[in-house]
């Protein structure tokens, strides 16, 4: 009876771990979307100030932008793939083929996150310390990922992706929560005026 407790906690635990995992990943998605469209779509009068600084900040910056989050959202669709059992057991070419793939894409999004840190410091010297402490984390979590399967360590080499794949999800969340909370700023004060 408690194996049959333990086995439903833990498929449960799988289910909302998938959950959580998939909405991280869609608001990933969504910000890049945006980012994208406002970056090569025409100038439009904008609607909130400071949303119209973060995306003035980073058209100066255009094709650095570009060539960091391009790469990052085929890196945040494919790495879930990695972590499923089926797809790595009866894949397993594919598996390496793709993990190849995301071992340079993630180096593309790292460095170019470096140099974003410090040729775009949109949010200041916060901003700046934050991004570059991430980028050198995942960048390191990237590297012992693949030293780790290169000693055939299985194992590590899963723990060190799993924390490189969550600094991502991080980063990449992160933006588009911090719009939310200035847009809700930003409607306050047009109440209060009115």
């Amino acid at each position: 009876m408690p194996s049959l407790r333990n086995d439903a906690a833990r498929r449960k635990s799988r289910k909302l771990i998938w959950i959580l995992t998939i909405v991280l990943v869609t608001i990933g998605i969504l910000a890049v979307v945006r980012r994208t469209y406002v970056l090569l779509g025409p100038p439009q009068e904008p609607r909130f100030a400071a949303a119209a600084a973060m995306d003035s900040g980073f058209a100066q910056h255009r094709a650095l932008t570009l060539t960091h989050i391009l790469p990052a959202a085929l890196f945040i669709v494919l790495m879930p793939l990695q972590f499923i059992p089926h797809i790595r057991e009866r894949h397993l070419a594919w598996h390496r083929w793709s993990g190849r793939l995301l071992i340079v894409l993630g180096f593309v999004v790292g460095v170019s996150a470096l140099v974003m840190s410090f040729t775009m410091a949109i949010g200041g010297a916060n901003e700046t310390a934050a991004t570059t402490l991430f980028a050198l984390l995942f960048l390191v979590f990237l590297t012992l990922g693949f030293w780790n399967i290169r000693q055939h360590r299985i194992a590590r080499h899963r723990e060190w992706m799993i924390r490189a794949f969550g600094v991502v999800l991080g980063i990449a969340t992160t933006r588009p929560i911090v719009g939310m909370f200035l847009l809700r700023k930003n409607f306050r004060r047009m109440n209060f005026s009115a």
